[in-house]
């Protein structure tokens, strides 16, 4: 997968999570889910997009590292989802997985920029 792929896929990641927020409940704790996950999804593609542009090795890890936490924290307010039975388990579980693999991916990056960063 290269930076492009990337690219258009956590595009879509942050519609997919867009597009089921807004199927939360209008309820207090929907509402406060829902802003929290469309900040942290929509951010993975914005701030993946900004580590494309770094300027510089520890420009990358930094950015890079900003896009695993908030892949991260995508993953942690789906599963509150499903914990508190706000949606079907399966209209979330997709989205939640694809969270943790683009945690992965990214995390997977960051260590190889490091090692590189070493030599």
């Amino acid at each position: 997968m290269d930076k492009s792929d990337l690219l258009i896929r956590t595009k879509q990641f942050a519609h997919n999570c867009v597009k089921l927020a807004l199927t939360l409940p209008n309820t207090f704790l929907g509402n406060h889910i829902k802003s929290q996950l469309i900040r942290c999804s929509t951010s993975v593609a914005s701030n993946y997009r900004a580590t494309c542009l770094a300027q510089s090795k520890p420009s990358f890890i930094s950015k890079i590292s900003i896009v695993i936490e908030e892949a991260d924290e995508s993953e942690f307010w789906l599963e509150f989802i499903n914990d508190e039975n706000l949606l079907a388990k399966d209209n979330v579980e997709l989205y939640r997985r694809e969270a943790h693999e683009l945690a992965s991916i990214f995390v997977a990056s960051r260590k190889t920029a490091k090692m590189n960063e070493d030599c």
